[in-house]
């Protein structure tokens, strides 16, 4: 069985995009176009989950927190696909529990390697 993979992210090409590079790599996909939807669609079989930062009704960071403190998939990897760049907000991911981080524009390439990290964080 493929590990799956819910993408969180309000723009469709996006998600289309995400969702064709991990269907590629093998992986099963769930998307959300928002955090609220994100959190309604995450269960215990998600085995990484990805998030834009900026989003509407619910942003990336407020996801991560819903999700931390939620009751389903807790401790889940999530990685932060986002144009933003700077140290400061990448603070406020990781003290709001994002596992990792990924700065678009990307290539497929580091999708694939970013999503491998975050899943099995004792390799690195």
């Amino acid at each position: 069985m493929a590990d799956k993979v819910l993408i969180v992210d309000d723009s469709v090409s996006m998600r289309q995009m995400e969702t064709l590079i991990l269907k590629a790599g093998g992986y099963e996909v769930v998307e959300a176009a928002n955090g609220k939807e994100g959190v309604a669609r995450l269960t215990d079989d998600i085995t990484v989950v990805i998030t834009d930062y900026n989003m509407p009704e619910m942003n990336g960071i407020e996801f991560i927190e819903a999700v931390r403190g939620g009751t389903v998939n807790r401790s889940v990897p999530i990685l932060m696909v986002t144009t933003e760049s700077e140290a400061e907000k990448k603070q406020e991911g990781k003290r709001a529990g994002a596992t990792g981080w990924l700065t678009k524009p990307f290539e497929q390439d580091q999708l694939l390697r970013a999503i491998r990290k975050v899943a099995a964080p004792a390799d690195f």
